[in-house]
C-alpha cells in the first residue's frame, strides 16, 4: 500500500492513499509469495496498484525469489526514485511499465506534487538495462491532452528509447479528487493514438476501453493482429518465439 506521489486523480486511491487501518491486508512473507504464487500456477508474479517503490525491500526481495524459483517478474511504477535503487532493482526484474503522467513539469506539479525529469531519467536507465519497457500515459481532460503536449512526449520517446517502446494511452474515470471532470472522449485517446504513430511509434495502444481495436497489438510490418484482447483476457496469439507468425517481424517482449 501506500505511494510516494498524490495524484489528484488516482484511479486507485482506495488503496495507494489509505493507512494500513483503512484497508484490509494480508502479512505474507516473501516465501510465502512465491510459494502460493507456485501453487496456482503463476507465470509471473507483478507489483501493481500501489507504488511498488514505496515498498522497495519487500518487492526487492519477492522478485529475487520468484526469479530464482522460475517465476517472471514486472512492477508498475510512477517511476519517481533515484537512479542507484532502480537499476539495483532491475537486476531481480524481467518488465516495468512505467506511468509517464504528462510531459511538463507544471502539469507533474499541478497534479502529483513531483517533478517530470527524475521519470524520464528513470525511463532511460530502464531502457539502457535491457528490461522490457511500456509505458502508460492517463489522458486526463483538460490537464494533459493538449495534442502539442502529447506529440512532444512522443517525440521524446523516440529520440530517447526507440520506436519500438509499446505506449499505451489509457482512458480517465472521475476519481479521488477530479470527479468534476469527464471521462476522456473517445475522440482524443484516438487523436493521441494517431500522434503517436504519425510519430514513428510501432506499437501504441487505447486502454481502458474493453472491446476497442486499439487495445490488440499488431505487427509493425504486415499489419496483423497478433495478440487480440478483451480487457484482460487474451482470445488470439499469432506471436510465435518472438516472431509475427504471418511474416517473421520479430516483437519485441517477454514470450518464453
Amino acid at each position: 500500500m501506500s505511494c510516494n506521489l498524490r495524484c489528484k486523480y488516482c484511479q486507485n486511491w482506495q488503496i495507494s492513499q489509505a493507512s494500513l487501518e483503512e484497508v484490509s491486508y494480508y502479512q505474507l512473507s516473501p516465501e510465502e509469495v512465491v510459494e502460493l504464487a507456485l501453487k496456482e500456477r503463476a507465470k509471473s508474479v507483478s507489483f501493481t496498484y500501489t507504488e511498488p517503490t514505496a515498498f522497495y525491500e519487500y518487492v526487492y526481495d519477492i522478485a529475487k525469489l520468484a526469479r530464482a524459483r522460475g517465476l517472471k517478474t514486472s512492477i508498475i511504477s510512477n517511476g519517481f526514485i533515484n537512479p542507484e535503487p532502480l537499476r539495483e532493482l532491475l537486476t531481480v526484474l524481467d518488465a516495468v511499465k512505467i506511468d509517464l503522467k504528462g510531459f511538463s513539469d507544471e502539469f507533474y506539479h499541478q497534479v502529483s506534487s513531483a517533478e517530470l525529469e527524475p521519470v524520464l531519467t528513470s525511463l532511460k536507465i530502464v531502457r539502457e538495462e535491457g528490461v522490457h519497457l511500456e509505458i502508460v500515459n492517463l489522458v486526463v481532460p483538460t490537464l494533459n491532452d493538449d495534442p502539442e503536449m502529447i506529440r512532444a512526449m512522443c517525440q521524446w520517446i523516440k529520440a530517447n528509447l526507440g520506436n519500438d517502446v509499446p505506449l499505451h494511452f489509457t482512458r480517465f474515470f472521475p476519481n479521488y479528487r477530479l470527479t468534476h471532470l469527464p471521462p476522456t472522449p473517445m475522440t482524443t485517446l484516438e487523436m493521441a493514438r494517431r500522434i503517436a504513430q504519425e510519430e514513428g511509434l510501432k506499437y501504441v495502444y487505447i486502454g481502458n476501453v474493453p472491446g476497442h481495436a486499439a487495445d490488440n497489438t499488431y505487427c509493425p510490418r504486415c499489419g496483423q493482429v497478433l495478440i487480440r484482447r478483451l480487457h484482460m483476457a487474451i482470445l488470439e496469439n499469432n506471436v510465435v518465439d518472438g516472431k509475427c507468425r504471418f511474416c517473421g517481424e520479430r516483437i519485441p517482449g517477454i514470450w518464453e
